[in-house]
């Protein structure tokens, strides 16, 4: 069964940052968005696997993000 989790993009001086909220240490770091998307959508994967291989309980996606316009 796919989930969809909430990925939070943050753009730094020279690169892109992204974090899993629902996942904790679930990051990645890239020179571009792009790349950013690509690399934490494998690193999801990964550590869903790293937890059913030890046994733990894979969280429920339960983050939402959204952008909210103010003034």
């Amino acid at each position: 069964m796919n989930q969809r989790y909430a990925v939070i993009f943050e753009q730094a001086e020279a690169n892109w940052a992204a974090y899993v909220p629902d996942l904790p240490g679930c990051v990645a770091v890239a020179k571009t968005l792009d790349e950013a998307r690509t690399l934490i959508a494998e690193a999801i994967e990964f550590h869903i696997e790293g937890m059913i291989l030890h046994g733990e309980v894979v969280p429920e996606p339960t983050t939402l993000a959204e952008l909210v316009e103010v003034g």
